[in-house]
């Protein structure tokens, strides 16, 4: 199982992200896919998921609204596009696929919000 995330970077507030989770060495189809961040001394957090077929999507309170989690099963491929986004949206971003006892994480990317 491999989760590789892109598309993270140094953007302004209010400006927007889009991030990309690929997904391999298993039915990408058959599992729902979590979006997290950890801030710098701060524990990883919820931030949004999708069920598999992506007919659910749930969101933490903090970007409700703001943040929209999506994913395309022919390519394998789960995105969370970020608007209005602010500061305290710095983080790394990883996706995570409950897969087998533990589940798999991405080695995340890095989400700078400043001026």
């Amino acid at each position: 199982v491999h989760l590789v995330e892109s598309g993270g970077g140094l953007v302004q507030p209010g400006g927007s992200r889009n991030l990309s989770c690929a997904a391999s060495g298993f039915i990408f189809s058959k599992y729902a896919i979590n979006w997290y961040r950890q801030a710098p001394g701060k524990n990883r957090e919820w931030v949004a998921a999708t069920d598999s077929g992506s007919d659910y999507h749930d969101y933490a309170d903090n970007v409700k609204g703001r943040f929209t989690i999506s994913r395309d099963n022919a390519k394998s491929t789960a995105y969370l596009q970020m608007s209005s986004l602010k500061p305290e949206d710095t983080a790394v971003y990883y996706c995570y696929a409950p897969v087998g006892l533990d589940g798999y994480w991405g080695q995340g990317t890095q989400v700078t919000v400043s001026s």
